[in-house]
């Protein structure tokens, strides 16, 4: 599976790299890509070949946001028409923040807007040092509509109070500190490193128990430990122990071997 704008390449340990390909404009985000995007991230959600994904952009930047063209040609149509288009986007975003494989976010440079938007909905996100992101939507006259709730979610309120009215650059290291990266690493061969290193703990973690793992931090954010959440809590972990994997799991650490789908020793 491969498309000239995004790149994706399947490797037999089960990791799939996902690369934004558009350069020469720091993969920056038009209709085409969006969409592409979208079908990438279904298609490797549903493959059972497919036990994590990694996603990052081709050359210097991981994303520079909105194409510029794009969002002037999105200035020339009505506000159904615009309402549709960002609907679009919403769904390229939620896709990848609800795929149930984990994806861990290679952030290899600038990534402003929309850019900084994917950041957040990735699982997990890396950064180099010469990372940097902005919610530059303002400087624009616009607003950072459709990625508010993963960009909020990661940040907080607090923050995202300031640094969606000032647009102002925002290093690796203050990423980290107000949540949207979890480690920042020296160079792109550290970014590397620790991918593997990421990848090579889930290796001995149940695929399915990380795809329910997933599942449920969604079903239980932001809501009251009331009856509900502790039924449906507790309906989720007894049918974890009742499925073959769990079953497995629970068998190999009493026999004291790997189980079945991690590395053998």
């Amino acid at each position: 599976m491969s498309d000239d704008i995004v790149l994706v390449n399947k490797r037999a340990d089960g990791l799939a790299e996902v690369t934004m390909n558009r350069p020469e404009i720091f993969n920056a985000l038009n209709a085409a890509l969006q969409a592409r995007l979208t079908e990438v991230f279904l298609a490797l959600g549903a493959d059972d070949e497919v036990r994590y994904i990694t996603l990052t952009g081709a050359g210097k930047h991981f994303c520079a946001g909105g194409d510029i063209g794009y969002l002037r040609d999105a200035g020339q149509m009505s506000v159904a028409e615009n309402q549709a288009d960002a609907e679009k986007l919403a769904r390229m975003l939620n896709t990848i923040f609800t795929c149930p494989k984990p994806v861990i976010g290679l952030i290899n440079g600038a990534a402003y807007g929309g850019g900084l938007g994917m950041t957040t909905v990735c699982d997990i996100a890396i950064g180099v040092e010469a990372a940097s992101f902005t919610l530059s939507e303002v400087k624009l006259g616009l607003i950072p509509g459709t990625i508010a709730p993963y960009v909020v979610q990661a940040m907080g309120v607090r923050q995202a109070r300031r640094w969606f009215v000032t647009a102002e650059r925002i290093d690796a290291h203050k990423a980290r500190e107000i949540g949207l990266l979890h480690e920042v690493v020296a160079d792109h061969p550290a970014l590397l490193a620790e991918r593997d290193r990421l990848i090579g703990l889930m290796q001995k973690n149940g695929p399915v128990a990380m795809q329910d793992s997933k599942a449920l931090v969604l079903a239980v954010y932001n809501r009251p430990v009331d009856a509900d959440v502790m039924a449906d809590s507790a309906r989720r972990i007894a049918e974890s122990r009742a499925k073959p994997e769990g079953q497995e799991g629970t068998t190999a650490f009493l026999d004291k071997r790997p189980a079945a789908w991690a590395p053998q020793e």
